[in-house]
């Protein structure tokens, strides 16, 4: 379990970060970004900042190099908003949580569909060997009356 001031700080780090980009980064290869979450390391020295770019790969690209030339200003300001003798060292991830979620959403639809084609080609489907492919007793077996547990025992011995 981490640190109560740990996570505590590493929420700061995400608003502190989202302002930032919000509202004084204003570098035109800066995408349409979401900071989705902060990781810090136990002794604060580095965080991990996790992001959401809407757009194409290019545009991925693109704001991860704005970002990474907007690392230095960033920090210092996280440093001095939150009184800290040592900034933490910064690392902005591209999340890969939308993506796995829309592999997901893909293989979920897939497996829906090749249901459905299996439903479509059971529905008139029959068996091989007839309605009921059981055996059933012959008529003849079903007159004899079947033998007690005391008749068995005798044969055993």
């Amino acid at each position: 379990m981490k640190n109560p001031r740990v996570l505590k700080l590493a929420d700061q780090i995400k608003q502190i970060t989202a302002q930032m980009l919000e509202r004084r980064i204003k570098d035109p290869r800066l995408g349409f970004v979401t900071v989705t979450d902060v990781k810090l390391t136990g002794d604060t020295r580095e965080a991990t900042i996790y992001y959401t770019v809407l757009g194409e790969d290019a545009d991925v690209a693109s704001t991860q190099a704005a970002l990474d030339s907007a690392k230095g200003l960033i920090r210092s300001t996280i440093g001095k908003q939150l009184g800290l003798r040592f900034a933490p060292s910064l690392a902005f991830m591209p999340d890969a949580m939308p993506e796995n979620a829309r592999h997901i959403e893909d293989l979920l639809a897939r497996t829906q569909y090749e249901d459905a084609q299996r439903a479509a080609a059971a529905a008139g489907a029959q068996y091989a060997a007839g309605e009921d492919p059981y055996r059933k007793p012959h008529q003849d077996d079903a007159d004899e009356e079947p033998a007690s547990v005391e008749d068995r025992s005798d044969d055993a011995r």
